[in-house]
């Protein structure tokens, strides 16, 4: 069986008496610090996703590196400062300070991301069918505008919008649909979509925020992958149990959150086994190795051949061998 017919008998609750597919992303700090087991780890283990690349024809405004120490400006003009090798840093300097946001024309669109080549794309697929492909696409909302905007203010903003901040979020979401659908003409397997909106204990901004200005532009993001015959992914950090009924309805197929940031707190009410509706994949960050045996045990009940696809995210606060414990533990429990 091939990692996409696994993929696809996951998600479509198929999977019965197969392993749970694997993922994992790692930021260049993971190889800095940990090269031989990072090494160790690609070679023991199968990653059945796989992000298709594309070669833009417009190059980017970008400049520098991302993951390197000092400055890097993303493709929408914002400025990060990074003091940490290996990590993404931060915008210490919003590109509009205005409450209004008449000073929006400082932040540039990046059109040049829809300048990339449909059969390229397509020739990638070709060369990669055994693997479940993910666009090279993935819209962010809520985090790009914190990065054009700063937190605090955003937030703010979000209480009491003006009409430049709501223009600017029209505009935002024409440009990430007319991006997706160009990805959806592809011969990619998902679109993918991501935003953290979680903290320890809740989500970051109102329920009733969510709902107005976020929840309608994930359902258009959700039907443009759809209406093509794609799947749907989202990647979502912090305690988000509010909005996971909502995605559910929304038809999303696959979420990558932090399981352990919420379903400890309600694991007396979980069910035997996992509803219908979403697929869970985990990402692990910050969790124990002693712990993570119990947990993976704990977690099988709610996730066995129910959806789960064992996706590591590795942070810098995550040895290797947490995700190999992972991976090796669900492996001997059924869930991987």
């Amino acid at each position: 069986m091939t990692s996409k017919e696994l993929m696809l008998q996951t998600l479509e609750f198929r999977n019965k008496d197969q392993r749970v597919p694997r993922d994992l992303w790692t930021l260049p700090w993971a190889d800095d610090h940990f090269p031989q087991m990072m090494s160790k780890l690609k070679n023991d283990f199968t990653w059945d996703l796989m992000d298709v690349p594309a070669v833009l024809k417009t190059p980017t405004i970008s400049k520098g590196d991302a993951y390197e120490v000092g400055e890097y400006v993303d493709d929408w003009g914002c400025v990060f400062t990074n003091i940490h090798k290996g990590v993404i840093g931060e915008v210490k300097h919003p590109l509009v300070e205005d409450e209004d946001w008449k000073d929006v024309s400082r932040v540039h669109f990046p059109e040049e991301w829809l300048s990339f080549d449909i059969a390229q794309v397509n020739d990638f697929c070709d060369r990669n069918q055994d693997k479940f492909l993910k666009a090279g696409c993935c819209p962010r909302p809520f985090e790009q505008m914190q990065f054009i905007r700063g937190t605090v203010n955003l937030y703010m903003d979000l209480m009491d919008p003006s009409e430049g901040m709501i223009e600017f979020m029209k505009r935002m979401h024409d440009f990430y649909c007319r991006l997706m659908e160009k990805w959806a003409k592809t011969d990619v397997d998902a679109m993918m979509m991501m935003d953290d909106w979680g903290s320890q204990n809740d989500l970051l901004i109102h329920p009733d925020l969510w709902d107005e200005y976020f929840k309608p532009m994930y359902n258009d993001y959700i039907q443009i992958a759809h209406s093509h015959g794609k799947k749907m992914f989202m990647h979502s950090d912090g305690h988000i149990i509010r909005i996971i009924p909502k995605l559910i309805d929304m038809g999303l197929d696959a979420l990558n959150s932090q399981i352990f940031a919420w379903v400890l707190k309600i694991w007396s009410s979980l069910p035997e086994r996992s509803p219908s509706g979403v697929r869970l994949t985990d990402s692990i960050c910050l969790a124990l190795i002693q712990h993570l045996r119990r947990w993976m045990k704990r977690l099988k009940r709610f996730t066995v051949h129910s959806g789960e696809t064992a996706a590591a995210s590795h942070s810098a606060n995550l040895v290797p061998a947490a995700i190999r414990t992972m991976y090796t533990v669900s492996m001997k429990n059924g869930c991987s």
